[in-house]
């Protein structure tokens, strides 16, 4: 199963925390029938105390938010989202792998159907491969009706048409997990083809790629047996990031793609707020202590004030 990091319980001393509330809240004088802690505190050590509280109260309420988040979140290994875009390459730069998310205004069995398309290119030359899978969403996970395959100029392009519709990807995935189906087209020069794709979660692993570190990702091993005159076999992988999907792919011929792009990924700059090259807690503190300010260093998502949600950012996207 995937993992997910919830903030460390930070050891506050709520008792402080009350003692510097009422400092603040009841300061006046005797003489006005108020109770008056100016005995206590200068008014310029009130204001630091405040400022103090403000960072623990936003903290603590951070902890438990990012415990409700932990639990109730869904992770999704493939998000769904129209528009979603992840590009991937070699280390050379030579190979290029495109996924995307589009709308189709076809239906299929009365389902509204969504394109899913892998686009393969040599970088610098005109040729493109790959496949367009027509697919819709349901509680079950992606489920496919159709793929069509454009194989290149000798093989020209193969279509197979699946119904009943088969489970592409479910909607939940975990460690062990096995899935399969099997098609049937035809192809230029080859005559039928009978293919058969079984997948299965056999690691959990963290991934490097030019576009960031990817923890605890599930690495999906797929085998593929093909029969047409003869019977073929070939094993490739791919890893899939929580929240994020596929960032690194290896063919059977052992090419290894990583994620360069996608619209899913942040710059994490944004949330760098210090600047000292790493997201972390340093980040939180630093706008914690800014929360109701209009200060533009800290206004992570630009609504013109520091708030909750600037903190809740940092913490979604802490690398350290």
């Amino acid at each position: 199963m995937e993992r997910l990091r919830v903030l460390e319980p930070l050891n506050f001393d709520f008792g402080l925390i009350s003692r510097t509330l009422l400092c603040y809240t009841f300061e006046g004088s005797h003489s006005e029938g108020k109770w008056s802690f100016s005995n206590f505190y200068e008014k310029e050590n009130n204001l630091v105390f405040v400022k103090r509280v403000r960072v623990v109260l936003s903290l603590v309420l951070l902890f438990f938010y990012s415990a409700i988040v932990a639990t109730a979140e869904t992770v999704t290994y493939y998000p769904t989202d129209l528009g979603n875009i992840w590009v991937l390459e070699t280390a050379d730069g030579a190979e290029r792998v495109t996924y995307t998310i589009e709308a189709s205004e076809e239906r299929i069995e009365d389902k509204e159907i969504a394109l899913f398309k892998r686009t393969a290119e040599t970088v610098g030359t005109d040729e493109t491969t790959g496949e367009v899978y027509f697919v819709h969403f349901d509680d079950d996970g992606v489920k496919l009706h159709k793929i069509v395959a454009e194989l290149g100029s000798i093989f020209g392009t193969a279509t197979a048409i699946l119904s009943p519709p088969v489970l592409f990807v479910p909607a939940s995935l975990a460690l062990g997990d096995t899935w399969e189906f099997t098609l049937e087209t035809e192809v230029v020069l080859t005559g039928p083809v009978l293919v058969t794709y079984t997948y299965e979660v056999v690691a959990v692993e963290d991934v490097v790629a030019p576009a960031g570190t990817f923890e605890n990702c599930l690495k999906v091993q797929l085998d593929t047996r093909t029969v047409t005159t003869s019977i073929s076999r070939s094993t490739s992988y791919q890893w899939l990031a929580p929240n994020i999907g596929i960032v690194k792919v290896e063919t059977s011929q052992e090419i290894v793609f990583n994620l360069i792009s996608s619209n899913l990924v942040s710059d994490a700059s944004t949330y760098d707020v210090t600047g000292d090259g790493v997201v972390n807690i340093l980040d939180l503190v630093f706008v914690a202590a800014r929360l109701g300010d209009a200060a533009k260093e800290a206004d992570v998502n630009a609504d013109g004030v520091v708030n909750i949600l600037d903190v809740v950012l940092i913490a979604q996207n802490l690398s350290g």
